[in-house]
């Protein structure tokens, strides 16, 4: 992958260890803070942050649906005055179990959090290990599930890491992505690759529209280009019209790169007398000599 493709993606995964994840390493304690969601009607916007002041104060911060903050007692949290409110955070991963004091609609206080023995057991019965529990917590937060874990063993993936899980939990990863991949004859060799496809939404769909353009056997590499410049089927077809058919990856990446366009194309060529390359409409298009 040339240099190009590997800074954006380097920017694509930056910006999901950040903004999704956010799991600082958690102490016995774990402090919460509660308030509607702006724009979001009946959600609670929670977050949760590391109480010991000797590490590292990342947040983890996203909106619920009431349900989801077990035992809550939202008369509690949205009337009027102070009173004790407590609730539990429930995943396949681990819970955090909440108790603290609200009032009109914004509450906060402390959680404990635990991991889940059998989620953990997973995990080592995979060979993906044990997590230590700051992973533990980062599992839980971005909400790891055993059928994703289940689903990259039955599309026998190469063992991920605990980071890979979380990277593809965060993404929304599932089980029924990872198999439906599978099962249309699309199987990254690399957990990376895949973290790769999820990122971009490259989907069994979206490879599917390039299989009918005569793109049907594309290296993993290719197809993460072609999302990543958001190269579609009416692009190619364009070029086809121009009279530039089946051109290969590398020459659609670099002509979408630079902005040239299809219509660019025959404009170029039909004040040339003679067949233009795609180097050509490349060096008219960086040397300014067609608009």
């Amino acid at each position: 992958m040339n240099r190009t493709f590997a800074m954006l993606l380097a920017l694509i995964f930056a910006t999901i260890s950040v903004s999704s994840a956010c799991v600082a390493a958690p102490s016995d304690w774990v402090g919460f803070t509660l308030e509607p969601e702006r724009g979001s009607d009946g959600k609670i916007h929670a977050s949760f942050h590391n109480q010991d002041r000797g590490r590292d104060h990342n947040n983890w911060s996203t909106g619920f649906r009431p349900s989801e903050l077990i035992g809550l007692d939202l008369a509690g949290f949205r009337g009027s005055g102070t009173r004790p409110l407590h609730f539990a955070l429930v995943r396949e991963a681990g819970r955090l179990d909440c108790s603290g004091n609200g009032g009109g609609s914004r509450a906060g206080g402390s959680c404990g959090f635990a991991a889940d023995p059998g989620f953990t057991q997973l995990l080592e019965s995979r060979g993906i290990g044990r997590p230590t529990r700051e992973q533990a917590f980062g599992l839980m937060a971005v909400n790891a599930r055993r059928e994703l874990v289940e689903a990259i063993a039955a599309a026998r993936y190469p063992t991920p890491t605990i980071d890979d899980l979380m990277a593809l939990s965060a993404l929304g990863a599932d089980g029924r992505y990872i198999s439906e991949l599978a099962h249309a004859g699309y199987r990254p060799d690399k957990i990376d690759t895949l973290i790769q496809f999820k990122a971009l939404n490259v989907t069994p769909e979206w490879i599917g529209n390039f299989a009918r353009m005569g793109y049907g056997t594309l290296p993993a590499d290719d197809l993460v280009q072609l999302r990543a410049l958001d190269i579609t089927p009416e692009f190619i077809a364009g070029f086809d019209r121009a009279g530039y058919g089946r051109l290969p990856v590398d020459s659609l990446v670099q002509l979408k790169a630079l902005g040239i366009t299809p219509e660019f194309a025959r404009s170029a060529q039909a004040g040339s007398q003679a067949r233009l390359s795609v180097d050509d409409l490349v060096q008219m298009k960086v040397l300014g000599r067609h608009r």
